[in-house]
């Protein structure tokens, strides 16, 4: 994973690019979604989430639900938990399954001690102050109540990144590009369990490593194309690189067979 600028950092948090742009709809966070489907092992990640609440019974808010894939989920599998799905954006709660609320992780519409279980799964890393933030999601948690949040490692998908800065050099006629940029490393694996404990206790960590292994180089086409909405933050013409990228992972398919990604992601589970 790359270490983002801090312009990189402040639009990686923006509120107007999140809700109007990387998640006005699903379009993107499905890409970014979808590369795993190539993974070994396999992760039910919607299904974690429902074992780890298998003690929980009451209200469960999912904030940054974005696409619902967690919040329909446990319908699904939970009908007799009240769960409620929230995101910044809108447009990208169309399809999930009510409730939902347009609302900020920082400033949560509930009252102190209402919940019995928050979800911020891959979204803390968006929130302009991760500290306040936490600090807000165990303001509405009852004494007791579990928080389920996930994020990646600093050292996921690294072979991304050299793609990245290979293809941006190539565009711009340089030994090596400006490094594309990260989502997670404001809120890395290695970071959270620090943050988390100023307002949490008996901190769990559940590390998910894998290896995707593609042979087609559309889907990791997509999967970097999904930045669009930071794409100026990225120093380099977009589109040409994406271009550029697919020509690169065609060449190494088509001489190696497949072209490999180390990916290492996490839950952590803990008590307010």
């Amino acid at each position: 994973m790359t270490s983002n600028t801090a312009q990189q950092d402040a639009a990686v948090a923006d509120k107007s690019i999140l809700a109007n742009s990387a998640y006005a709809d699903g379009r993107h966070l499905a890409a970014r979604q979808s590369i795993y489907r190539w993974q070994q092992p396999q992760y039910d990640l919607p299904g974690i989430v429902v074992e780890e609440l298998a003690g929980t019974s009451g209200i469960v808010l999912d904030v940054g639900c974005g696409n619902g894939k967690f919040v329909n989920r446990l319908h699904k599998d939970r009908p007799d938990l009240h769960v409620v799905g929230m995101d910044i954006s809108a447009g990208i709660l169309a399809d999930v399954e009510k409730p939902v609320l347009v609302a900020d992780a920082q400033a949560l519409p509930f009252a102190d001690d209402s919940a019995d279980a928050v979800l911020a799964l891959h979204m803390l890393y968006h929130v302009s102050d991760i500290e306040a933030t936490i600090e807000e999601l165990a303001r509405v948690l009852r004494p007791g109540g579990v928080l389920i949040a996930s994020t990646n490692s600093d050292t996921d998908k690294q072979e991304l990144d050299q793609l990245w800065a290979r293809a941006a050099g190539d565009v711009l006629g340089i030994p090596e590009g400006p490094a594309r940029v990260s989502l997670s490393s404001r809120f890395s694996l290695e970071k959270a369990r620090v943050y988390l404990g100023t307002a949490f206790k008996d901190i769990r960590v559940r590390a998910l490593p894998g290896t995707i292994e593609i042979t087609d180089p559309a889907p990791i086409v997509a999967h970097l194309a999904s930045y669009e909405a930071w794409a100026e933050q990225c120093g380099v013409p977009f589109h040409e690189t994406i271009g550029r990228a697919a020509e690169i992972v065609a060449a190494i398919i088509a001489g190696e067979g497949s072209f490999k990604i180390a990916c290492l992601g996490g839950m952590l589970v803990s008590r307010a």
